[in-house]
């Protein structure tokens, strides 16, 4: 908590205008009433207003929700190197983002001007939806579902996704080549306050939801077999958080793009400091989540500044080395 209000701070206070933490407050409150007669200019204010608060709101709500969805699906799989792509649920969000790109304006014009802006998260919602059914088809023997056989079904669908986005990609125009190439890359540059009124309901809706299952989890710790006998319904439990993740992690793709590692990253930290109970893993990860992420996203404005550096390279360049270091941290183990 203490790390997320710092870098919040930062975030919003670091630029081109600069604006201290006693302005910040300041400006917030006079927006609800209440004039502590601070100095400020009404640059900074309308700088912190309609620029850099809702990115920043945007990236904690992204992070906390990639945070609190890796937790739980290592939660799931009962493996500490999972994360919502490996299913297919990021690879499915994506298609279904890019499909509603390149394809639906050309295609369904008047149905995705009714959508308004709810036509990308739909969109995203709808293809991470499909594929997480699509492999929870695939896994399923005799009415039970298969961890390993998820997991290979999740690489499966993650190519067919990937050659379907290539495919889109090569159709693409050039304007919307552009938007892909930066979409793929992720960027909390689109965060406004209608963004924010899109992804905020189903991603804080997740966040609400997903604690719920904590104990269940702990109890998959000891294994299926086990959890069944204490009285978990293991396939309502995989339904269901893996269905979350999809609501989750559809909303933000939609909005930020890709951005990967910190659903890795965030619960395997917080697991190393905490333990591995999920009654504070989930809310700890949804925490660490939203603090690296508007972290990263000052990386991002402040490395080639006045431009700016896609999220997903400063996420990939921290989350990489970090994958190796725990591969071979988990071969060392062995």
């Amino acid at each position: 908590m203490l790390l997320l209000v710092v870098v919040v701070m930062a975030a919003v206070g670091i630029g081109a205008v600069g604006i201290s933490p006693a302005q910040v407050v300041a400006i917030v409150l006079q927006q609800i009433g209440i004039d502590l007669g601070g100095s400020f200019g009404m640059n900074q204010s309308g700088v912190l207003l309609g620029v850099r608060l809702p990115r920043v709101l945007l990236g904690v709500l992204v992070g906390g929700a990639l945070g609190a969805a890796g937790a739980a699906m290592q939660g799931l799989f009962r493996n500490p190197l999972a994360d919502p792509g490996l299913i297919g649920v990021s690879s499915g969000c994506a298609l279904g983002a890019v499909l509603c790109i390149v394809v639906g304006n050309a295609m369904f014009p008047a149905f995705l001007n009714q959508l308004g802006l709810y036509a990308l998260p739909v969109a995203a919602f709808v293809g991470g939806l499909l594929a997480t059914l699509l492999v929870y088809r695939i896994s399923a023997r005799s009415g039970i579902r298969s961890v390993s056989t998820m997991l290979l079904a999740g690489i499966a669908v993650n190519a067919l996704a990937g050659a379907a986005i290539g495919l889109c990609t090569y159709l693409a125009t050039d304007a919307q080549l552009r938007n892909l190439t930066f979409w793929s890359l992720g960027s909390l540059a689109g965060g406004t306050w209608e963004t924010l009124s899109v992804v905020a309901p189903p991603i804080l809706l997740t966040l609400l939801l997903l604690p719920r299952f904590a104990r269940q989890l702990n109890m998959l710790a000891l294994g299926e077999g086990e959890a069944a006998h204490l009285g978990v319904s293991i396939n309502q439990l995989k339904w269901r958080v893996t269905g979350l993740c999809a609501l989750a992690v559809g909303a933000s793709v939609s909005m930020t793009g890709l951005i990967g590692f910190i659903p890795l990253i965030a619960p395997h930290l917080v697991r190393l400091s905490i333990g591995p109970d999920h009654r504070h893993l989930i809310p700890c990860s949804t925490l660490l989540g939203a603090g690296l992420l508007v972290g990263a996203d000052l990386a991002s404005r402040m490395v080639v500044s006045p431009a700016e550096l896609p999220i997903g390279i400063i996420t990939a360049i921290v989350g990489a080395p970090f994958f190796l270091w725990l591969l071979m941290r988990e071969q060392r183990i062995a």
